[in-house]
């Protein structure tokens, strides 16, 4: 059964509401949330095909490795989805650039082959250019400004859920909350509006 989420928190199986993080932009995937924010718009179309292909370069890999990967190179920010990793991962074997070497157990590993490696560096530009797009936007996400806004956000979050579920059936002081928080959604929106 699919647990209830809201906005960075999360029910857990006992019930309990808790606060995923600032990257909970979405509903978590497999027990961890995803930044569907700036981060899900980070890849251009096509990009993640080069991605995953660099990483199998450096070792073959199975595919929630990739994923993994991803995330620690993001600072945990942002994951790519199974469903985007394992239908990319099919079409680069469909295309000759990576191989299955089936493992005991029946699990799939993935390694890039020749091909792979040729079309790698026939497109070496964009793919350095993608990981220096991911190198500048993991720079820039834990400086110390985000890590204090994030820390902003989070208190906002909790104060508000801890706040609003205390007082869940009084209208008056639900609706207060809302008012509050969309005056400074609107005042966040009005600081590079022009």
């Amino acid at each position: 059964m699919e647990r209830p989420y809201y906005f960075g928190f999360a029910c857990d199986q006992r019930g309990r509401w808790r606060w995923g993080g600032f990257g909970d932009w979405g509903p978590p995937r497999g027990g961890h949330g995803g930044w569907h924010g700036r981060a899900a718009r980070f890849f251009e179309q096509g990009d993640l095909k080069y991605v995953i292909l660099r990483l199998l370069e450096e070792k073959p890999r199975h595919g929630y490795e990739i994923i993994k990967d991803l995330e620690s190179r993001f600072g945990g920010s942002y994951a790519p989805s199974p469903g985007t990793v394992y239908p990319t991962l099919t079409m680069l074997e469909d295309l000759g650039y990576a191989k299955v070497v089936p493992e005991e157990g029946g699990k799939k590993i993935y390694e890039i082959t020749d091909e792979g490696r040729r079309y790698l560096q026939e497109n070496s530009s964009t793919v350095n250019d993608i990981f220096s797009r991911i190198a500048e936007f993991v720079e820039g996400f834990t400086d110390a400004p985000m890590r204090e806004l994030n820390q902003s956000f989070q208190r906002l979050a909790r104060a508000t859920y801890k706040t609003a579920t205390g007082h869940i059936r009084e209208k008056e002081t639900i609706e207060k909350i809302r008012d509050i928080i969309r005056r400074a959604a609107d005042e966040v929106e009005a600081v590079t509006a022009k």
